[in-house]
């Protein structure tokens, strides 16, 4: 798995479109997200996988990257090949890249 910083999301976002996978729940998502995000929480992750293709860079997020490292191993596991985790999370995004999100 690929770990990501936040310049580095931020360069991926503007030259391609990967999937950005956010596995924090619900009620963490009304606080903040990235826009572009799509949210499904973590334990959700396996009933979803006939969604993503198996080469299409994904990138998991969650509130400090340890939720979404699980899930980019995961991921892998099951025979995904671009895989990435945003290091810090959407904590380390509000604070290098939106200092105006909120954070929690």
């Amino acid at each position: 798995m690929i770990h990501l910083n936040t310049d580095q999301l931020k360069d991926l976002i503007h030259t391609g479109s990967p999937l950005l996978l956010d596995v924090r729940e619900p009620h963490e998502v009304a606080i903040c997200e990235i826009p572009g995000s799509t949210n499904i929480p973590m334990n959700q992750v396996p009933s979803h996988l006939m969604q993503f293709e198996l080469d299409q860079e994904i990138v998991a997020i969650c509130h400090h990257g340890m939720r979404s490292a699980a899930v980019a191993d995961f991921l892998e596991s099951r025979g995904f090949t671009k895989v990435m985790n945003l290091t810090g999370g959407i904590d380390a995004w509000a604070r290098d890249q939106d200092p105006d999100m909120p954070r929690y």
